[in-house]
C-alpha cells in the first residue's frame, strides 16, 4: 500500500463537496450525525447521494463515534479512506452535530488543496511515504489554520488531524488512509 499524489488528490475531489454541505447545511449536518450515532447505513447512503462526487460511493461504514468513507480505487483491491471519528474506547454512540460542523469547516481549505492542486497533493504523499511528520504537519498546518487543529501525524498509510471543540468532551479525529477490500 502507498499513499501517492493521486490518490490524495481523489480524496480531496470526493469528500470537499461533502464537507462543504456539512459546513454550510445544519439540517443535513444533523441528519448525517443521527445516521452515525444510529448506525444508520441507509441513511448515510441517502444523504451520500445528494452528494455528486459521493453518490456511487457504495462502501461507507459508521461505529456509532465516527464515519469511514471507502473511495475505491480502479483496478486495485485498495481503498483511499476518508472519516471523522471520536477515538475508539473514549464513548459510545454519541457524534456532535456543532463538533463535525467546526471540524469541516476547518479541513475545507485542505481538501480544496488537495482536490486542485497536485503539486501540493504529490509532496504530502511524499512526505506521508518517507515518514517526515514535520513536513506532513507543516504542509497541513499550512491550510488547515484552525486553533481546534490540535495535532497532525501519520498514521500507517495517511494522517490523522485531532481536533478539539468547545462543542463537545469528546476529541475527533479527520482521517486519511489506505486499506483493503
Amino acid at each position: 500500500m502507498m499513499v501517492t499524489g493521486a490518490s490524495l488528490q481523489k480524496v480531496g475531489r470526493a469528500m470537499l463537496p461533502f464537507y462543504m454541505k456539512i459546513a454550510a447545511n445544519r439540517r443535513y449536518a444533523q441528519r448525517w450525525s443521527e445516521a452515525v450515532i444510529h448506525t444508520d447505513l441507509a441513511e448515510m447512503g441517502t444523504l451520500l447521494s445528494e452528494i455528486k462526487t459521493l453518490a456511487g460511493v457504495n462502501n461507507y461504514a459508521t461505529n456509532g463515534i465516527g464515519y469511514f468513507i471507502f473511495l475505491p480505487r480502479k483496478n486495485s483491491e485498495l481503498y483511499d479512506v476518508n472519516g471523522t471519528t471520536i477515538p475508539p474506547g473514549t464513548v459510545q454512540f454519541t457524534f456532535s452535530t456543532r463538533a463535525h460542523r467546526a471540524i469541516a469547516a476547518a479541513v475545507i481549505p485542505l481538501y480544496r488543496r488537495l482536490a486542485f492542486d497536485r503539486s501540493y497533493a504529490i509532496r504530502l504523499a511524499a512526505a506521508i511515504r518517507n515518514n517526515d511528520a514535520a513536513a506532513v504537519r507543516k504542509a497541513v498546518r499550512s491550510v488547515v489554520v484552525s486553533p481546534l487543529l490540535k495535532s497532525v501525524t501519520i498514521e500507517e498509510v495517511g494522517i490523522a488531524l485531532l481536533f478539539r471543540t468547545p462543542y463537545s468532551k469528546y476529541p475527533y479525529r479527520n482521517l486519511i488512509f489506505q486499506d483493503t477490500d
